[in-house]
């Protein structure tokens, strides 16, 4: 076990606070992972990459075999009906909802490993956990921190009262009457509190659920993480990350349903929350053209003309400070993509410096501006162990020369077919395999000569 300290900002007491897990020989930490009706944008790569970093310092802290780190699948949401209808309307609606989850799961887990991500200890589907979901909604009802009503549809729902809970709003520190004011769902005659959420809702005719005793239904979204995590983590556990925008409901209606339902005073001890991220300097939104998936930077030209490494993409995630806002640019790809050759290169020199100054980076709240500068002083095998911790890939090779000689022809193929897009894509996609070319001319023939060079 590294002695080195470890301090995180903590949401809940607004602080950096020395970590102290609950059992050092057990460190559980929870993660909200993707609803999976959509490929992984790069808002949902964001959290996937920084509490990846923070699972392999606790790895590293202490050790591998005493870290829980569990990170979920929501395989049930009204948004995945609405996209199985759309995409297969001609197939049952279960089996139409089996494909869009079974597809978009595996493109995410695709996507996470290209980015470097170690699979998490567990991820376990919320379609899994239904019976541990109900035993909450019954020890709700039981203690009086819920109650049933019919909705506007006529259909049954289990709803929490968020009044029963005189902490309500810790988390997100809004005042009760605040929260109604601001409630961006209706207020609704069958609700006690316009605050009130469900817990369990009785399903219409022809949608998925399952029985219960308050009728054939599904789990309301927030009742999920307080099942699956209590299930894999316990009642109390250490860590529970996710992004900003989930402060509030979703974080501050798991607390209450946790706490209420089995009679602790907390969830989890520290709260982390990774900042916004927005494209060009814009809010990524469809509605702006810039809604960018993980695949899309993988895999097509959609941004910056070109394709980008998974290595460099969770690099420049990693060079603003997790908790600060981020803006996504084809700049700051360009940055971590210089950055990682240099470290390639260096990679190859002699043994310099020493990976525990960035381990006591990390340990100070995952201080990522202190970890560039750590970087910069290492080389060799130094530098291998810091880039291993930070989940950034340093094997990839230039590859033969026969294969770069294939792909200058084909860059000199599309020069005379004036096809000047896809020349600049080999030249980009070979300098960021640290490969640099250089054009000339042919002295007596005057045609155009490329030469290479490694970086």
């Amino acid at each position: 076990m590294s002695e080195t300290a470890l301090t995180l900002y903590n949401t809940l007491t607004r602080a950096k606070e020395h970590f102290a897990p609950i059992d050092p020989s057990n460190v559980r930490m929870y993660v909200c992972g993707p609803t999976v009706y959509d490929y992984a944008h790069i808002g949902n790569a964001r959290p996937a990459i920084v509490f990846d970093v923070l699972y392999r310092l606790l790895r590293c802290t202490y050790g591998a075999d005493h870290v829980t780190y569990a990170r979920n699948i929501t395989d049930v949401d009204d948004k995945i009906i609405n996209r199985a209808r759309r995409d297969f309307p001609d197939l049952d609606l279960n089996e139409a909802i089996g494909k869009v989850t079974s597809e978009t799961e595996a493109q995410y887990q695709a996507d996470m490993k290209a980015l470097g991500c170690l699979e998490p200890t567990v991820q376990p589907r919320a379609t899994d956990n239904i019976p541990q979901m109900l035993e909450i909604t019954a020890s709700l009802l039981e203690r009086g921190h819920a109650y049933q009503a019919t909705n506007a549809s006529g259909l049954n729902e289990v709803l929490f009262d968020v009044d029963s809970m005189p902490a309500y709003g810790g988390l997100s520190n809004r005042k009760l009457e605040e929260q109604q004011a601001g409630a961006r769902v209706a207020v609704e005659n069958h609700k006690r509190n316009a605050g009130d959420f469900v817990l369990w809702k009785q399903s219409a005719d022809g949608e998925p659920g399952w029985d219960s005793a308050y009728g054939y239904g599904r789990p309301g979204w927030h009742l999920e993480c307080s099942a699956m995590s209590a299930r894999y983590l316990g009642e109390t556990f250490d860590i529970h990350g996710g992004g900003l925008d989930l402060i509030f409901p979703h974080h501050e209606n798991e607390i209450a349903q946790s706490c209420c339902a089995h009679g602790t005073d907390r969830m989890a001890n520290v709260w982390m929350h990774n900042g916004f991220v927005q494209v060009e300097g814009r809010k990524m939104s469809k509605s702006e053209g810039n809604f960018i998936t993980v695949h899309e930077l993988l895999h097509t030209d959609k941004f910056g003309g070109r394709t980008w490494p998974g290595e460099v993409l969770r690099l420049a995630m990693l060079m603003t400070h997790y908790r600060e806002p981020l803006d996504f640019t084809v700049r700051r790809l360009e940055e971590a993509e210089t950055l990682i050759q240099k470290m390639r290169r260096r990679q190859a020199e002699p043994d310099e410096g020493s990976v525990s100054e960035l381990v006591a980076a990390l340990s100070d709240d995952l201080s990522c501006s202190a970890v560039l500068r750590s970087l910069g002083s290492l080389s060799g095998a130094s530098l291998a162990a810091a880039t291993e911790l930070l989940g950034i890939d340093l094997s990839q090779d230039a590859g033969d020369a026969a294969t770069i000689e294939t792909a200058i022809a084909e860059r000199l193929e599309a020069f005379k077919a004036k096809d000047f897009a896809t020349a600049d894509r080999i030249r980009d996609e070979l300098k960021s395999q640290g490969i640099q070319l250089k054009d000339g001319k042919d002295p007596e023939s005057g045609d155009r000569v490329t030469t290479w060079e490694m970086l």
